[in-house]
């Protein structure tokens, strides 16, 4: 599968991480069509994907938890690699601490071209130890990134399912290491 991504696609940038992510199937359509993510639905449109048992489990289908500021919370839930050479991390970033929550600037990173387009997770990498090589988030032809964007404040307990796209370590890294700034690291085993 090949994506061309277009200067007519830029129009909208809230929509087109949506649309990335759907035409993976990484993440089925809650139903409601809104912009904003409703808070209890991320886990029943789970139950739409192409493999609803290995994502509706709880802490049982986790594969890394990263604690971050003001008690901003990521659970990795999948990291999987794809035929087009790249690997898809998704999850979802929660809110546990007792007051709302702006998602920190830093998780965009530090590259002009990723912060210009907002807020996002750019700044994270994917470390193959055993390759000694560094993944990171990788970009459209106009340098937005392919992760998810432009983060709402977040309540107290509100969930948002989040995604990053990285180039795929060679298929011997069955594991890899993903850092975030300003939250501790994780191993995540890649599958597919």
């Amino acid at each position: 599968m090949s994506i061309r991504f277009t200067t007519r696609a830029r129009g909208g940038l809230a929509a087109w991480p949506v649309a990335v992510v759907l035409a993976f199937g990484l993440v089925g359509c809650g139903g409601g069509g809104d912009d904003d993510k409703p808070e209890t639905p991320s886990s029943s449109s789970r139950s739409s994907e192409a493999k609803p048992d290995a994502q509706e489990g709880d802490s049982a289908e986790t594969l890394a938890e990263l604690k971050g500021p003001n008690g901003l919370f990521l659970k990795v839930t999948a990291a999987q690699r794809d035929a087009g050479g790249f690997i898809t991390v998704s999850g979802e970033l929660k809110n546990d601490g007792d007051k709302t929550v702006n998602v920190p600037a830093q998780l965009s990173g530090n590259e002009t071209e990723i912060i210009r387009n907002g807020s996002s997770l750019g700044g994270a990498t994917l470390v193959d130890s055993k390759g000694k090589k560094r993944y990171y988030v990788l970009r459209d032809t106009d340098g937005r990134p392919l992760t998810t964007t432009n983060f709402p404040a977040m309540k107290t307990g509100e969930t948002l399912p989040v995604f990053m796209q990285f180039p795929a370590p060679p298929a011997d890294a069955a594991e890899v290491t993903l850092q975030l700034p300003m939250f501790t690291t994780g191993a995540i085993e890649i599958s597919g």
